[in-house]
């Protein structure tokens, strides 16, 4: 595996204008089997009441458990592609940071399963969630 200062950096700038971009999302963290980044919490994504938005955890989560895999996979070969998603909203946020951490629950040739937490600056579990992603072989 490459430099992890630049594996982030790459991994910031890839694929130009995407929903994780519009939210701010930047991962700022690589272990062996774990990927971090962090959300900042504010009107871009608040839900009508002033607090976090569940499909904006839900983006966070999904990013992190998708770019997990890719990192764990030949991408010249395979893609991993989300098949399932589930978010518990434990509890609300104004402002300030969230923090998601995801690790694989398994992580097989065909299928990944990862489980994603997110914490508030305090380390208060704000959300958790589980996804799989199928390992599919790319197209020539």
């Amino acid at each position: 595996m490459e430099n992890k200062e630049n594996l982030l950096e790459k991994l910031n700038t890839w694929g130009g204008e995407t929903l994780a971009k519009a939210l701010d999302i930047r991962f700022t963290e690589i272990g062996d089997e774990t990927l971090t980044a962090t959300m900042p919490v504010n009107a871009k994504v608040h839900q009508p009441y002033g607090i976090l938005h569940g499909g904006a955890s839900c983006v966070l989560a999904e990013t992190l458990g998708s770019t997990l895999s890719v990192l764990h996979v030949d991408t010249d070969k395979f893609a991993p592609v989300g098949t399932n998603i589930n978010s518990n909203h434990l509890r609300s946020i104004k402002s300030g940071t969230v923090t998601g951490m995801a690790r694989f629950i398994r992580k097989g040739n065909t299928m990944h399963v990862s489980e994603i937490e997110i914490r508030d600056e305090k380390g208060t579990l704000i959300n958790h969630t589980t996804m799989t992603n199928a390992i599919i072989p790319r197209p020539e």
